[in-house]
């Protein structure tokens, strides 16, 4: 797990100026975590894991259409009684946009070194971290087609090559489209059709189709947001193939509970194939609280619920966490945070509970 990190409100001046529209920030993380399960197994392992993360940052295409930025960390992780892990792991994220006011244009990709264990990377039994490198981009259009429609289209492609035996490689395309007409100058409806074609070397191929309806925009003066809902289709291949249906479902909505204080609502249902070939149907649910105290103090807190549908069990994950930070000045601010971790089934080898708690530093210059 990375240093928990919160989005600062002062703003630093950049390390360098490059030309009219382009800065280049340096920055870092200072961390230190007390982790009571780092292999997230049945028989828990504790440790202390101190984490130094160097980076960059440069971002381009001020007061203009075209706006992005490039980040590049290179993350050394150090663990006090199980050394054998210590890793050094490198990120890059490169982030666009283009906005004429009739077409929007975002695109992202980035590429990421991991060695943590998940809810879905594991082995129940522990002794080990799941090495693995992670590759995503993804371009998003909407076009204006009248006053009161717009349709939108993209594709996303994600890449996962594991390290070691027991987890298959894999390939996740995905394809969006979706019709908007403004029913009140502040709220769109929608509806909409997902495609996703999901390959792996282990477990079953699959494509799935989502049929959607929703809405976004701002709902109320204190309520915002998007919502898609509909039916999902998974088609199999292989001897074992065939068809599973389900709920289709993906939303996520703010709630300004105070002008400084907010909720954030996220709820989402679809299929999915676990990196040991075993066939999902995942439910979520999950809030989180972020209140801006005063100038220099922000908190958050946030509880999650997944039921994860394996069709032969359903897992139930819940995972919580507890934050704060403390700007000392608009190049530094300081994180601390609890993170709770719970799975329970019904095979008693995969069950887990793990806390983690986290001081950090973070710089921005």
């Amino acid at each position: 797990m990375a240093s928990f990190a919160l989005s600062v409100a002062a703003k630093a001046a950049p390390f360098l100026a490059i030309g009219d529209g382009a800065e280049l920030f340096a920055t870092g993380t200072l961390g230190v975590r007390a982790d009571d399960n780092i292999f997230l197994a049945n028989n828990a392992t504790s440790d202390v894991i101190f984490d130094i993360t160097p980076g960059m940052e440069i971002t381009f295409g001020k007061d203009a259409q075209v706006k992005g930025s490039l980040t590049l960390v290179d993350g050394f992780t150090n663990y006090t009684d199980h050394s054998s892990l210590n890793t050094n792991l490198f990120s890059g994220d490169v982030a666009a946009g283009y906005g004429d006011g009739k077409t929007k244009v975002d695109f992202g990709t980035g590429y990421h070194e991991l060695n943590q264990n998940t809810v879905d990377v594991r082995s129940p039994n522990g002794g080990s971290l799941t090495r693995r490198d992670a590759f995503d981009a993804h371009i998003l259009g909407e076009f204006e087609i009248s006053e009161i429609t717009s349709i939108s289209a993209g594709y996303s492609y994600a890449h996962t090559h594991y390290q070691r035996s027991g987890y298959g490689n894999s390939d996740d395309s995905t394809v969006p489209i979706n019709f908007y007409y403004k029913m009140t100058p502040k709220v769109d409806l929608s509806a909409g059709y997902q495609y996703r074609d999901y390959q792996t070397t282990i477990g079953q191929n699959s494509k799935d189709h989502f049929l959607n309806v929703g809405a976004r925009g701002e709902f109320t003066p204190l309520l915002s947001g998007s919502f898609r809902i509909g039916y999902t289709k998974r088609q199999l291949s292989g001897s074992g193939g065939g068809d599973e249906t389900m709920l289709g479902l993906d939303g996520s909505l703010t709630y300004a509970i105070t002008p400084k204080t907010s909720l954030q609502l996220n709820a989402s249902s679809s299929p999915d194939t676990s990196p040991q070939g075993q066939q999902q149907k995942n439910f979520s649910i999950g809030g989180t609280v972020t209140a801006n105290v005063s100038d220099v103090w922000k908190l958050t807190g946030g509880l999650s619920y997944r039921a994860i549908d394996y069709l032969t069990r359903t897992d139930d994950y819940v995972e919580g966490s507890l934050g704060a930070t403390y700007i000392v000045n608009a190049y530094v601010s300081i994180i601390g945070a609890y993170a709770y971790r719970n799975n329970s089934s019904a095979i008693s080898s995969s069950e887990f509970t793990n806390n983690v708690f986290s001081l950090a530093a973070n710089l921005r210059y």
